[in-house]
């Protein structure tokens, strides 16, 4: 591993003649909300229409398994900041915004009930705690202007990216969506507290991610040596809005398995503002320096049957969900001259990767993280070691979540539930789908793997549920 990183370093200084030296690499790091393992053309999407983003991926490499670190929203954004799993920060359910209570310090003791369950759960931290270092206060300690856009998600004031290295933050605070997709950005008989930060009233009616997709583009036009921008879109979470002209379009359009015209509005505003940012990268002279990853926090929300917001074509299931359509999620990396053009990788990876591969790319030292470096995939240089990802729910969820954690350790992926101790077993080789519980007939296996959950929640000090 040590060989593979000091080779990444040498590329990266320039002694590969098409590459660009490590000192000028810029990092933009997309990470969007509740946007399905499918809902991109170049993943297979049957509706949406996604351009820019199908050409990132044809510039770059494309992940086909790759995990967020939890089926949720506010365990994903921490073990991406922090590059450590949710079960290590506490982190391991959304957090409550303050108008809803918030859920402030969790201590391991902390223990919730709920009405008619037979378990105690463990009550959620309800932020990031100031003393994680973060990525964005690793690379500004290496000289980068750092910027956050969007959705935080990781506590309240005092709490925000501010405080937790970015120089600039447009929008985020502790609200988990955004009141209206519209400027002004209020909802209706909200709380006062239901506002976007840094966010004031542009031009009524303009649309959130395109004011997001303005804000980059200035801070890249005026920006101080390297940067790195943190976009973690509002798009494509709830509620579910869209620009006019292109909800219209999509109504016209002949649906697929896939058909909500407001939520593929969503989607393709979401892919032009990707290409507003490519677009001034290429004008600038700096796409060819510019490390990009695209990815999101958990897979795609059903919501209601009847008129489902998404499909995850092909995987079982969605948002908060143990199965593949609530962790699988879309990842594309690119930096042109480095990363070879149309690539396809079946690694698995996962959200806690994104950490140490940054700082691996800018030639910082390595950090202790969760995660693993993904230069030598990206790189063309090797492979990484194999190993096992592992999730980590403790928690009720309505309708019918039962607290879980889950293994995958080669093709196969085990879901231990606490409230009953039942098991699930996949061979995801052979049934992406999940529909073959292979617990009964494998029962060696399903003690093997049950035994590294056991280790593993000793290790990360994951807190379990109890009996009432």
């Amino acid at each position: 591993m040590k060989r593979l990183f000091l080779l990444t370093v040498l590329i990266l200084n320039g002694l590969s003649g098409n590459s660009q030296e490590k000192k000028d690499l810029n990092v933009i790091l997309i990470h969007v909300d509740d946007l399905g393992a499918t809902d991109l053309g170049v993943l297979g999407s049957d509706y949406y229409e996604t351009a820019n983003i199908d050409r990132l991926a044809a510039e770059g490499m494309r992940f086909t398994q790759s995990y967020a670190a939890a089926a949720i929203c506010s365990p994903s954004r921490a073990a991406l900041m922090t590059g450590k799993y949710p079960a290590r920060t506490g982190i391991t359910d959304w957090i409550r915004a303050k108008f809803q209570g918030g859920s402030g310090l969790a201590l391991p003791t902390d223990f919730e009930e709920t009405q008619g369950k037979p378990l105690k759960t463990p009550k959620n931290q309800g932020y990031l705690p100031l003393e994680e270092m973060t990525l964005a206060e690793r690379l500004k300690k290496l000289g980068f202007s750092t910027m956050h856009v969007g959705k935080w998600h990781l506590g309240e004031e005092g709490n925000h990216p501010e405080n937790q290295g970015f120089d600039i933050n447009i929008g985020g605070n502790d609200l988990g969506q955004p009141p209206s997709y519209f400027d002004p950005y209020l909802a209706k008989n909200a709380a006062p507290t239901y506002v976007l930060k840094n966010v004031p009233p542009r031009k009524e009616g303009e649309f959130l991610t395109d004011r997001e997709g303005d804000e980059m583009v200035k801070f890249i036009q005026n920006r101080e040596g390297q940067f790195f921008i943190h976009w973690a879109p509002y798009a494509v979470h709830t509620p579910i809005m869209g620009p006019e002209q292109l909800v219209e379009k999509y109504k016209s359009k002949t649906p697929g398995i896939q058909k909500n015209p407001t939520y593929a509005a969503l989607v393709e505003n979401l892919d032009q503002n990707v290409g507003k940012v490519m677009a001034e990268l290429e004008r600038l002279g700096l796409r060819e320096n510019t490390l990009i990853i695209f990815t999101s926090d958990n897979g795609g929300l059903i919501g209601n049957p009847q008129n489902p917001v998404t499909i995850n074509r092909g995987l079982r299931s969605f948002k908060g969900y143990p199965y593949e359509g609530g962790i699988r999620v879309p990842t594309i990396v690119s930096l042109p001259g480095l990363i070879q053009e149309g690539k396809v990788s079946e690694t698995p990876i996962i959200t806690m990767d994104w950490a140490p591969t940054i700082l691996d790319m800018v030639g910082a030292s390595e950090v202790q993280t969760d995660g693993q470096s993904l230069s030598p995939i990206l790189l063309q240089e090797g492979q990484i070691p194999n190993r096992d990802l592992f999730w980590h729910f403790p928690h009720y969820r309505e309708p019918d979540v039962k607290p879980y954690s889950i293994v995958r350790s080669g093709h196969y992926k085990l879901i231990y539930y606490f409230d009953g101790g039942d098991v699930e077993l996949f061979d995801l080789s052979k049934d992406p789908l999940e529909q073959s519980n292979l617990a009964l007939e494998l029962p060696h296996l399903v003690a093997e793997l049950k035994s590294k959950l056991e280790k593993w929640w000793k290790e990360t000090g994951a807190r379990l549920p109890v009996r009432s």
